[in-house]
């Protein structure tokens, strides 16, 4: 398995801790709203390469936290009257609702924030004891970065970029510009604060990430370099919340936090950056209302990770098309049951997603498989052992890349509402008692009628089924 390395910059053969064995955490989302489609495009994205993992034969432990105490959870509190764990307990089952939609596998572990608060204390101690952290009088804990020889080397953009360092708070009180903040104290009236040593507060962002690594997978090997195998997260994480990360717990731990670092694209809307500033964010609850999850997944996973990806819908669209083509291919082998994959569609597409996730080639090669599979069919259209292997296909398709799953007729029958469905069902009956009772005209009219309603129907061993043209 090959990954690119965000902070290495280049292709580095996957050579985990622990033979066999692979571990990852993936920044989560911040519970405060519903899930944007940058969120499904990450989870999609560590989602693929978990599947690829397991399809390598390795035992993979996956985490994704998430954040459930920060300035924008606060402030819907305000707005709202609701507690914090009511806000935070809905939007995590919403955005777990909207990836498991998308075919997203739950990760094995999801700590919170809040569950995690001795972890954070523990660690943040750990450096105010080391003199790499300290205390202002405001009550806050920062982190001296000038304590942190490698400080910079995961992001490579801190130096002197002002840029770079206006997305830095600022402080009078911290020793340097680039300090940041692992604990922020309560001032006020503020209601949502937790009692630590130091003060009364809460965590900064970037501490909780290190502790929950530190506490969910430090006791998982004896290695004394790293904490894990892989980290993840969108493009936009790497500065300041990676590298502040990385920092954190090379000071508070005395090695490096992950192996590897993996980041993932941007999504844009019609070629413009996915941002609500700019009042274009995508909810997936808003997508999911016109386009079926699996119609999304196979979108959104079209273009490789490491690149932005452009949302439009008639690119949507000419996707649906190709897993179409998946699904008709699969309805001329229904019902048998499946035997192996073909040896050499199995290996070329481990080989594709074993460099890097290539999903390009990988759909190519998919692509490839149709239309010989078509053209066999064509000639031989009883051939069993063709059937078996092409049903072994596609189901490989859908245990590496999640889609393909479906029962190819319900599949067609995606986007109809349910009033359309029961006048469809209701002509279906009344046409198969109009054969029963020998009345030909009248079943040919109501075929007539079902095709003008651009729904084609094929009478089967198992029943009449149908489909939307």
């Amino acid at each position: 398995m090959y990954i690119y390395d965000s902070v290495k910059k280049t292709k580095l053969l996957f050579e985990p801790i622990i033979p066999r064995k692979a571990s990852i955490y993936v920044c989560g989302p911040t519970v405060y709203d519903d899930a944007h489609l940058g969120h499904a495009r990450s989870s999609l994205s560590f989602d693929l390469l978990v599947r690829t993992f397991k399809a390598l034969r390795y035992e993979v432990t996956m985490g994704k936290n998430f954040t459930d105490i920060d300035d924008k959870i606060i402030k819907k509190v305000q707005e709202t009257g609701k507690s914090l764990e009511d806000i935070t307990t809905y939007y995590i089952n919403r955005y777990q609702e909207d990836m498991r939609a998308l075919g997203v596998q739950d990760a094995d572990i999801e700590p919170k924030a809040t569950e995690s608060l001795e972890a954070i204390e523990s660690m943040i101690q750990g450096l105010i004891d080391k003199d790499i952290a300290y205390l202002v009088n405001s009550g806050d804990v920062y982190f001296d970065t000038s304590k942190d020889a490698n400080y910079g080397t995961i992001s490579h953009k801190v130096g002197d970029d002002e840029d770079n360092q206006s997305r830095v708070e600022h402080n009078s009180e911290k020793r340097n510009p680039k300090d940041f903040a692992l604990w922020k104290a309560c001032h006020g009236d503020e209601d949502i604060c937790f009692d630590t040593t130091f003060s009364n507060g809460r965590p900064g962002w970037h501490i909780e990430c290190s502790a929950m690594i530190e506490k969910h997978f430090s006791h998982t090997h004896g290695d004394d370099e790293y904490s894990i195998d892989i980290h993840g997260g969108g493009a936009d994480l790497l500065f300041p919340h990676h590298e502040n990360e990385a920092a954190q717990s090379r000071c508070a731990t005395g090695h490096e936090l992950s192996k590897y670092w993996m980041h993932n694209g941007f999504v844009n809307i019609d070629g413009e950056k996915m941002s609500k500033s700019l009042g274009n964010s995508f909810f997936v609850k808003d997508a999911l209302k016109v386009y079926d999850g699996e119609i999304l997944r196979n979108y959104l996973i079209s273009v490789h990770y490491r690149n932005d990806f452009n949302f439009n819908e008639e690119d949507l669209l000419n996707s649906k098309k190709r897993l179409d083509k998946l699904y008709r291919l699969k309805k001329r082998v229904t019902p048998t049951k499946a035997s192996k994959p073909n040896i050499k569609f199995h290996k070329a597409m481990m080989e594709a997603m074993s460099d890097d996730l290539n999903i390009s080639k990988a759909l190519a090669i998919i692509e490839e498989m149709i239309s010989e599979a078509n053209d066999k069919f064509d000639e031989n259209p009883k051939d069993k052992g063709l059937k078996k292997e092409t049903l072994a296909n596609i189901e490989f398709i859908d245990e590496l890349l999640g889609f393909g799953g479906k029962e190819p007729f319900s599949y067609f029958q995606i986007g109809i509402d349910d009033k359309t469905k029961e006048k469809i069902e209701t002509l279906i009956e009344a046409r198969n008692q109009a054969k029963v009772d020998k009345n030909y005209k009248k079943s040919d009219a109501i075929r007539d009628e079902l095709s003008g309603m651009k729904i084609a129907i094929m009478d089967t061993a198992n029943g009449t089924v149908w489909e939307k043209l």
